[in-house]
């Protein structure tokens, strides 16, 4: 048996399992502790010394093959699995499409899902109809430059209307973003899951798609998670910046908003994300031109899909004003979930510090606890300017010493005396409208925000 780490939980269980393989009560002690560790590897050594006795108890059994396929081990799932089952014919895919018979795979594969819709994975369902190689290229940005797609703002015909404009940025995913875990909660639950899982929600008459509209101070990471949504769903994503719609000739605004949700239909499953909606969803009785209130209309047109098929396209807006934002966006089947971004608290700071700071040279001692605490308020945008104001220091006095000098805790703490939280305008002016002008309920999170954090 390979040696185990000595911080390793499981490691006396092993131990005591490797001198007893027999012992049906242990047995269960160590499935307990793999699976509550969700430790794949544990469970794996646990296999080879007990073999597939070790899951005696069909509970453990369903448990531990969902934590094998997770991770990966087919050939351990296989051997644990009961023949023909949805578990089996899902490990069994996986293992032939290794082999190359892509074809068998994909039967397999079927037969699978149709038993046991749970188990659809998108990624493996590209491979096998061979439009990816891989879940890790099919996340990876494109060769070559501008592999970032957005929207042309010159140009409504549909063969070109997407350009790319932008510098290559690699997918993102949750992971990469700290904090707002209620946030990322319910878009898992509202998106990403649909995404992936289409057989699942199709049994259950649930469609896919729909939209979701993210207001909250700027800076505090709205455009971050539409990013990290396109990635979780392995989706293509549309950036759309209001000059891509906006247009002065009468008529070309709205063609081009069509032009756009027509090419994201095309090309589903597509994320199409709106920055700043309120410039094109902006409350239709305050418009001073007709025009502006015939681009919301046809922007609501598009939303509802009456004429097309929305499914497959999920659409994201972000706003800091959703004051400003037309009520008609709110009804269900349009932005149906709206969803309060606020700034990150302790915890979340902390974590969001850590990601900053990581892969910068820095010396012993930088407590992102400590900063955490001093940086009430701040939101995201914010800490990562305390960051590189810290660092820019860090490089003066490199260039002064004439060699690396790392990032220091006195360098952060230097550096939070030159920046502040640019939060607290937007917190007191959604103070105002939570107050007074809190129709339906629509800022009751904004409310209970403010008195969780004592800024009420």
């Amino acid at each position: 048996m390979p040696d185990t780490p000595p911080n390793d939980p499981t490691a006396g269980l092993l131990a005591a399992l490797a001198a007893g393989p027999d012992n049906p009560a242990l047995a269960r002690l160590v499935v307990d502790a793999c699976l509550g560790a969700a430790d794949a590897a544990a469970l794996g050594r646990a296999l080879d010394l007990s073999g597939p006795a070790l899951l005696a108890d069909p509970a453990q059994r369903d448990a531990a093959l969902a934590l094998l396929l997770r991770a990966g081990d087919d050939a351990r799932a296989l051997a644990v699995a009961a023949p023909d089952s949805a578990a089996a014919l899902f490990a069994q895919a996986r293992l032939k499409l290794g082999e190359g018979a892509r074809d068998e795979a994909r039967a397999l594969y079927q037969r699978a899902i149709a038993l046991n819709p749970a188990l659809e994975d998108a990624a493996l369902a590209s491979e096998l109809s061979g439009k990816v190689i891989s879940l890790a290229a099919a996340r990876r940005p494109a060769p070559g430059p501008g592999a970032q797609t957005s929207i042309a703002n010159d140009d409504t015909d549909a063969d070109d209307v997407v350009r790319l404009l932008q510098p290559a940025q690699a997918r993102i995913d949750f992971a990469q973003v700290g904090g707002l875990d209620e946030v990322k909660q319910q878009i898992r639950r509202r998106i990403v899951t649909p995404f992936l899982k289409p057989s699942l929600f199709e049994r259950f008459k649930r469609r896919s798609g729909g939209g979701i509209l993210m207001y909250g101070p700027p800076g505090c990471g709205k455009t971050l998670l539409a990013r990290a949504t396109a990635g979780e769903c392995g989706a293509r994503f549309f950036n759309v910046a209001i000059t891509d719609v906006l247009d002065m000739y009468i008529g070309e605004s709205e063609r081009k908003l069509h032009a756009i949700f027509e090419t994201a239909r095309r090309q589903a499953p597509a994320v199409v994300f709106f920055d700043e909606v309120e410039a094109i969803g902006g409350k239709r009785q305050h418009s001073r031109e007709a025009g502006a209130a015939k681009l919301v209309s046809q922007f609501l047109t598009e939303l509802d899909g009456f004429a097309q098929n929305n499914s497959g396209v999920l659409i994201l807006g972000a706003t800091n004003v959703p004051w400003a934002v037309d009520a008609a966006f709110r009804r269900p089947g349009r932005f149906d979930r709206v969803l309060f971004v606020p700034p990150p608290d302790e915890p979340a700071r902390r974590t969001i510090l850590q990601l900053l700071l990581r892969e910068r040279p820095q010396a012993d001692g930088i407590d992102a606890g400590e900063l955490a605490r001093l940086t009430s308020g701040y939101s995201g945008a914010d800490l990562g300017h305390l960051v590189e104001t810290a660092v820019d220091e860090a490089i003066e006095e490199s260039i002064e010493q004439g060699r690396e000098a790392p990032l220091t805790m006195q360098h952060l703490r230097t550096a939070l005396k030159d920046t502040r939280a640019t939060t607290l305008e937007w917190l007191t002016t959604a103070r105002n409208h939570a107050r007074y002008a809190n129709q339906g309920g629509q800022y009751d999170e904004v409310l209970d925000f403010l008195k969780r954090h004592g800024a009420g």
